[in-house]
């Protein structure tokens, strides 16, 4: 329904896949599919290990299992409507599919920072101040912690989401394979100062979270540097946080860049891959990295293998 240039949405049509795409569509299906399986069988692998052995009942692999909780969070907003989406002629979303799917991705971002600040303090006190770290990191401060990593992330997405609810529109058109806050509130008939503030004030606010890491990591080098048991432990458990700060962090200046600056003049392809690039290789690389690198969840990964292969030839 339109009244003068003012439009009253409820569908959203996406844009993105390409000609080539449409034509392959089918065997790009079953890749996707496979892909996403195999995000969900790893995370869901290092979850079930680390709630299941005692030895991992650990404040760091409670935040690692954190970790990959969001990853599937994040990612169940994004595939099941991008795999229905590689099927049908019409890529459309409707109003209020759109505001929950911007929710769920959006709201796995920040909260990916406020688990990786956590899992920086967290070394940071079992590094540089082990003799006080029990009496500091007791059940209820890891509690505190996880409360930390979701409530403060999921207001911010509410409010986030709510405001652009309440903004009028004058068109339905995501030029996207999936709803993001920016492209609806480009589509805003009139201001949206408080949207662009707010936006900002949450990219600063977990952006800033970074300085806390980075802070924790200046601490660490310092301590780790003084003996070999150090620098062993900072390569074997912050290695890999560093890793996957880096690549949380490239993966969204990516899509920030994306939505904000992107120009049709870029090729689709590469448009595409800025946009969908948090969505392909954090939610992969961040567990494989940490069963890799740590000692405690490989060893028990491969003894449940063991167990499991023992128990099927019995």
């Amino acid at each position: 329904m339109a009244i003068g240039n003012v439009s009253s949405v409820t569908l959203f049509t996406l844009s993105g896949l390409e000609a080539q795409t449409k034509e392959n569509k089918y065997l790009l299906f079953i890749f996707i599919l496979l892909y996403y399986f195999l995000i969900v069988f790893i995370n869901v692998t290092l979850i079930f290990t680390i709630l299941r052995e005692r030895t991992l009942h650990e404040p760091m692999y409670l935040f690692l299992c954190n970790l990959c909780i969001n990853g599937l969070y994040g990612t169940a907003g994004f595939y099941p409507k991008f795999l229905s989406d590689l099927l049908s002629d019409h890529h459309v979303i409707s109003y209020a599919g759109c505001l929950l799917q911007v929710f769920v991705i959006y709201s796995s971002v920040p909260s990916d920072y406020s688990i990786l600040t956590v899992m920086a303090f967290d070394r940071y006190l079992a590094i540089c101040r082990p003799l006080e770290y029990n009496s500091i990191m007791t059940n209820q401060t890891v509690v505190k912690l996880v409360i930390f990593s979701w409530i403060p992330p999921f207001f911010c997405l509410i409010v986030a989401v709510l405001l652009t609810h309440r903004l009028t529109l004058c068109g339905s058109h995501i030029d996207k394979l999936y709803c993001d806050n920016w492209s609806i509130v480009k589509l805003s008939c009139f201001s949206t100062m408080v949207n662009n503030v707010v936006g900002i004030v949450i990219m600063v606010v977990y952006f800033s979270h970074m300085l806390l890491i980075l802070w924790s990591y200046i601490k660490l080098i310092r301590t780790c540097l003084t003996s070999t048991e150090g620098r062993r432990k900072f390569m074997q458990t912050c290695f890999p946080h560093l890793l996957t700060l880096i690549n949380v962090t490239v993966a969204l200046l990516f899509d920030v860049l994306y939505s904000r600056y992107g120009s049709s003049d870029l090729q689709l392809s590469l448009r595409n891959f800025l946009a969908l690039e948090y969505m392909i290789i954090p939610p992969l690389f961040n567990p494989i990295i940490y069963g890799i690198q740590l000692t405690k969840i490989r060893n028990a990964v491969l003894g449940n293998i063991k167990k499991h292969n023992s128990i099927s030839f019995q």
